[in-house]
């Protein structure tokens, strides 16, 4: 997961340094008054959003994975020891009334 987070990062500082050029050699529009940077910024998520989606493809399918055999994992571990307290509570309950489960 960890690295799906940083190539994406990665692909957003690149369109960032991209756009920033492209903005200051008068290829791209300035932003109006004081926002140019905020116009920068916005134009460089508008841009890494669709790259990310074509290229990490692969990785993100490999942290999905890696995520559903992590919530996986929880669940079963929750039902074992859903299970185990069951098992205790029977056994304690039938234990104080002098009749087995």
């Amino acid at each position: 997961m960890l690295r799906y987070t940083l190539m994406r990062l990665g692909i957003f500082v690149g369109c960032l340094v991209v756009v920033w050029g492209l903005v200051y050699s008068g290829i791209a529009p300035r932003g109006l008054g004081a926002s140019n940077g905020m116009w920068i910024v916005l134009l460089a998520l508008v841009l890494s959003a669709p790259i990310s989606f074509v290229v990490l493809r692969k990785e993100r399918d490999r942290a999905s994975a890696k995520i559903v055999e992590r919530v996986d994992r929880t669940k079963a571990n929750l039902e074992r020891n859903r299970s185990q307290e069951d098992t205790a509570d029977d056994a304690a309950r039938g234990g104080a009334q002098g009749q087995p489960s």
